[in-house]
Formats: structure tokens, sequence, C-alpha cells
């Protein structure tokens, strides 16, 4: 059998001084094999020196250490080849993401992924381990570091990191009999220093629905913290028999009734706001008052046997409040508080507040086209000629009208002969009066063109004719946007208008004088009535009115109560968070079209239009109305709104006085004492001011609450 030596691997010697850079890395591609990209600022020098041959793989090796001895760093890239540049920008330079594989002195970027610590904390305590050429940059958002530098470096972090990420902290749950979780995770979080983070290396979190606590940290904390956690419990057994609860959010008036119910005990009627009393009295006097109404507390009973029995345990137990702190007192066993002191402590939670905000469109347009003709034929007595009028409801001025003002005129007047001479005098009859002031406002309450003539025919006799031509196009563009803030489940309402005085009613007294009217008071204007409730996965339902009201004016001259125009939507819906919905609306083409005209003379062609008149009016209406709830979830949220308002109105009042200080600000600083939502910045002069408005996305969003 022959056998065959293995060929040995090529050696080569390196024995440089003072050689040129390029050369030098031109001799180590021919060694190596490899291909390198030369960057343009690579200048300088370099010597090595070994005493012995080196194989291909230590040549490498010394070469890449050459390099990084000189400021110089060769970067992998992802065809295989290497780039050589400067050390200083190879952190922000492209390179291959691994260090696996890689020669240890070349330049690489890692990503770790950590566990337990968190990525902020981790790049403190790695960045004096990385070299000056290399970065360390922390991924909050995966919880994640990335580390640029050379993969010795990088390898020596990693294993460091295995080290230092791990989770060594202690996890323990603590049920509680008699104390509140709440109560005793507050005296513990005190202890610590605020909970998780703090200088007692532990967090105690309350478990309301298991009335437990749970703790997590350094296991000498922690276990020192449960033994607490169940002494403090021990000794709550022995405690008062009357407890007081204090409420940090919920009224105490909303939540008595519902413990009064579950331990049998005469639930206490609750003082609801009441509205004043407008009332008139016969003299025209109006009078306000409220009502007085006596809240009656019921005495403290023993709870009755049943559901009541089981919720409570054994024992007499009562509930009532303070009023003045908000506060509920609870008299009973240690048994009866706990499940109580519970149930209010899961009732007692911050609710999240809804901002409504709607608009509401309304547009018309109403064209009007009017024509007619109007004539009078008449005479004296004596005359012989015969007496002739058209008169129309839809012309105007109307020459009825005013022919009688002048025949009651003509009758009114006297002649007498005075010395051979002739005077006419007017005896000025009310009549008289009174048509002539019809015939005035007949002819200035005519619109559009008119025109006529009067002439006489024969000695006696009169004939005139009214020509009445109108056009007329109104547009109206109506837009309100009333908005308001309210809790979750909680009705609100926002009224812009007036208050009318509407009759009810009218009577004589007993001897049939002293008239008395009975008004009610009416409001017209925009109201905005809605009551929100969210639902899970961030759906509003709202109970909502929504009425705009307007006045209208008289029904007639004779008849003075007023005609109110109303659009009123009332309805329950359910929205996403920050989604506009169309609420309702109304599409209105109405036309109407009015012939008058005299039988037979007026279907004469052409010379009929002298025997009628006509008119023809259209009406458009378009009403829109919008909704847009948004859920406010933090304090960010309701100060960006705050800002995004204030800085429109603001706005508003710089572009009417762009040379002085808003208003506004002057009144936020100066009477509230506070600075404005939006800081004033100095403007330049021939700057064009527009309004503030901050878009959602300048605010972090909070995420809704699963």
């Amino acid at each position: 059998m022959i056998s065959v030596a293995a060929p040995v691997p090529a050696q080569q010697t390196l024995n440089v001084r003072d050689a040129d850079i390029r050369a030098f890395i031109q001799d180590a591609a021919r060694v190596t094999g490899r291909t390198f990209i030369v960057d343009s600022r690579v200048q300088g020098k370099v010597s090595v020196t070994t005493d012995r041959p080196l194989s291909r793989s230590e040549y490498f090796e010394v070469f890449l250490s050459t390099l990084r001895a000189n400021g110089l760093v060769a970067v992998p890239t992802t065809a295989g080849s290497y780039r050589i540049q400067p050390a200083d920008v190879a952190a922000s330079s492209p390179s291959r993401v691994g260090s696996r594989g890689a020669a240890q002195n070349s330049f690489v970027t890692e990503v770790f992924r950590l566990r337990s610590i968190d990525a902020t904390s981790a790049v403190e305590t790695l960045r004096p381990l990385v070299s000056r050429e290399g970065s360390v940059t922390a991924n909050r958002g995966a919880n994640s570091l990335v580390v640029a530098d050379y993969a010795d470096n990088i390898r020596r972090i990693r294993q460091l990191l295995q080290r230092i990420d791990t989770d060594a902290a202690a996890t323990t749950l603590v049920p509680l009999t008699n104390a509140g979780a709440r109560e005793i995770a507050t005296s513990l979080q005190q202890l610590v220093g605020g909970g998780e983070g703090g200088r007692g290396g532990a967090s105690v979190v309350a478990v309301d629905a298991s009335n437990a606590i749970a703790i997590r940290g350094e296991p000498s904390t922690v276990a020192k913290l449960a033994d607490m956690a169940r002494e403090l419990d021990a000794r709550a057994e022995t405690g008062a028999e009357i407890r007081v609860v204090f409420l940090e959010h919920a009224d105490a008036g909303q939540i008595l009734p519902v413990l009064q119910q579950l331990i049998g005990q005469t639930p206490t009627q609750a003082v609801e706001t009441l509205q004043p009393v407008r009332t008139t009295g016969e003299d025209g006097s109006t009078t306000t008052a409220v009502p007085v109404q006596q809240q009656t507390v019921a005495a403290p009973q023993a709870a009755t046997p049943g559901i009541a029995q089981s919720v409570v345990g054994r024992g007499p137990v009562a509930v009532t409040r303070f009023e003045g702190a908000n506060a509920i007192i609870i008299a009973g066993s240690a048994q009866a508080q706990k499940q109580l002191g519970s149930l209010v402590r899961q009732l007692d939670v911050r609710r999240e507040q809804v901002l409504v905000e709607a608009i509401v469109v309304e547009i018309s347009d109403v064209a009007a086209k009017r024509l007619g003709v109007q004539f009078l034929l008449g005479g004296t007595p004596d005359s012989g000629i015969p007496f002739a009028i058209t008169n129309y409801s839809n012309a105007a001025p109307n020459l009825a009208t005013i022919a009688g003002a002048y025949a009651a005129r003509e009758l009114d007047q006297t002649t007498t002969v005075i010395n051979g001479d002739t005077v006419t005098t007017s005896t000025g009859s009310e009549l008289s009066n009174q048509l002539q002031q019809a015939a005035a406002a007949s002819i200035l309450g005519a619109t559009g063109g008119i025109g006529g003539f009067v002439t006489n025919v024969g000695r006696d006799g009169l004939f005139g004719a009214i020509i009445n031509a109108v056009k007329s196009d109104n547009q109206s563009n109506i837009l309100s946007t009333p908005w308001l803030y309210t809790l979750d489940n909680k009705q609100a309402s926002i009224l812009v208008g007036q208050e009318i005085p509407v009759s009810t009613g009218q009577a004589l007294s007993g001897n049939f004088d002293n008239a008395f009217r009975t008004i009610q008071r009416q409001n017209v204007g925009i109201q905005l009535d809605v009551k929100p409730q969210i639902n899970a996965g961030g759906a509003i339902k709202l109970f909502l009115r929504q009425e705009v009201s307007s006045i209208a004016g008289p029904v007639s001259d004779d008849f003075q109560e007023l005609i109110l125009n109303k659009r009123e939507i009332e309805t329950t819906i359910i929205v996403d968070d920050g989604q506009i919905v169309a609420l309702g609306g109304l599409l209105d083409d109405n036309e109407r079209r009015t012939l008058e005209k005299i039988p037979l003379l007026g279907d004469i062609p052409l010379i009929g239009k002298l025997f009628q008149s006509s008119s023809k009016q259209r009406a458009k209406t378009n009403l829109m109305v919008f909704i847009r709830p948004t859920i406010v979830r933090s304090a960010a949220d309701a100060r960006r709104i705050a800002e995004q308002r204030y800085g429109y109105a603001r706005g508003q009042q710089l572009l009417a006085r762009p040379d002085r200080e808003p208003t506004l600000d002057e009144l936020v600083r100066d009477y509230m004492g506070a600075a404005p939502p939006i800081p004033p910045a100095p403007l330049p002069t021939d700057a064009v001011i527009a309004p503030v408005s901050l878009p959602p996305s300048s605010a972090p969003q909070a995420e809704p609450v699963r």
C-alpha cells in the first residue's frame, strides 16, 4: 500500500519596513487571494516584521491587525470582498451584518436581542466597552441592541450579554384575607421607593379581582415585602368595625345605593340637580324659584337573609357616606368590610372622557320669478262708463288697494265757492286714512320692476294699469360646529341661542278686565345633547340629540305669534374612535307655480298675457349633520386638543390685529395667572398669520385599553 503525504500549506515570510500602504495591500491580495477595494483616503507607510513563515490565514490576520494599528479597517461586503477605509467612518458605512465566520480584525455589525434587561440601560453598560471607532444603539421598540465594531470585540460583547441578560428577579403573589389589596400595595410601594425601578429593587401591584398583591424584584426584597404584607393582613383582622373608604374618582352618592341594596338596607335616595322653575303672574311679572327636595336617609338595618346574607356574611352591617370628603363609611365585621371594600375599589376607577364634535351644514337656494298685469276701468255714476278691475293675489302693488285709497280721497273732498273762488277741502275721515295707509304699504312692499299709467276716459272716466315683474335668487350657506367634553356614560349638553317667550294661554278676570297672558320660555338656537358610552375595542355608543332652530317671524300681520324653524335629530349610533359619521340629512327640492287669469281673455295668444299674473318659486335645501367622537385617554390628549382650539382662536385675533399681542393671551396670563397653552413667538413684520392648528399626529396617541 502506497501512502501519499498531505501537501504542506504555502508559507510566506512577511518582513517590510516603511512600505507604501497600497503596495502592502497589493501583496496581501496576491498572497491571500482576496479582493480588496481601497478607499481614496487610504495613504501612508507601514512596517511589519515576523521571525517565522506564516500560513495564508495567519498572513491575513496579521494584515488586518496592521491596518487596525494604522487607523484603517477592512469592512466585509456582501460580495465577499473587503472595503479598506479609515476606521473613523466605519460605523456609518455599509458592512456585513453578523460576526460569525468573520476575521477578528474585520469591522462588522451585530444585532443582539435582549430578553430581561432594558435596551437603554444595556447601552449605558456597553458603551465604555465599544472601541473608539465603533457604535452601540438601542432599539426600544424591539428591546434590542445594534453594535458596529471589530469582530473580536463583538464576540466579547456577546459573551458579556449572555451573563448579564438574565432574569434573576423573583415573583410572588400574596393573597389577602382581611385588608384591601390597593391599600397594602400603596403602603409597600412607598416603602420601596415608588414601585418598579425604585430604590428598593422591587415593584408591587394590586390585583383587585382576587384581592391580592403581586411582588417582583430581588429575592431577598420580595421575601421581606411578602412577610410584611401577610403581617398587615393579619393585623387588619382585629381592626375596628367601622371603616372609611375615601374615593378617588367615583361619586359616593352613586355607589352608596348599590352597596345598600347588596346588604339589604333601604337605598338612600340620591339628591338630583333640580332645575329652576320660572312662573309668570297675572300682572306679567316673572318669578324664578328652586323647588326644595328633602333627602330621606334610611336607618341602618341588618342584612336580610338570602343574597344579601351571602354577600356580607354574618352579623349586622350598614353603609353610609360623608359628602364633605366623598367617602363611604362601612360598619360591620371584617369579612363584610373586605367584600364591600373590594367592590368599592373596583368601582372607583378613573373614567375616560369623550370629545364629541358635530358639523351642521345647511345650504339653501331659493329662486322666484313673477310677472303680472292689472288694469282698472271706472267712472262716476253719471258718466255711463262700466266698472272693471283685475286683482291677483300674487301681484304687488295691489291696484284695487290703490284705487280704493284714491276713491276715498275723492269722496272725502268737498267743494265750496267763497267770493267767487272754488275751494276744495278734505274731511279726513278714518276710513280714508286707513285706505291710504294700506295703499302706501302695498306700494312700499312691492319688489322688482313696476310700471303703469293712468288716463282719462271721456270726461268722468278713468283707466289705469300696473305691470309688475320681479326675479329673485337667494342663497345661504350656514355652517355650525358645536362640540363638548363629557365623561364616559355621562350626559352633557351645549346650547348657543336665545330664550324666546311663547304664549301658552290668555284669560280675563271675573269682571272681564285685567287681561293677562301666560308665557313659556323656549330655547332657540343650536343645541347638542349627547351621552357617550365607550365599548370594548374603542367603539363608542352615542345617545344623541341635535337641534338647530331659528325664528321665522310672525304668522301674519293680524296674528303675531312666532313661527319657529326647527331641524332636529334624535338617535342612537355606534361609532369607532375618531371616525366621522353622517348622522342624518335632508335633500329637498320644492317647486311651486301659480297662474291667475281672467277666463277666456287670459287664454288668447299674446294678448292673454295682459289678463293674467304668473309666479314661479323653487327652493332647494341641503341639510347634513356629521358627528365625530374622540376618546380622550390621557392628559396629553386633552392638552393637544386645548392647544388646537386655543391656537385657532389666537390665530383669528392675530389676523385681525397682527400688530399687537392677542387679547386671549393677555386674559389667560393676567386674569387666570397661567401661561397660554401656545407660547407666543416673535413675528416678522411681513409675516402672514394663519390660524394655528396642531395635527393629531403631533402628540403621542395612547393605545386602546383591551
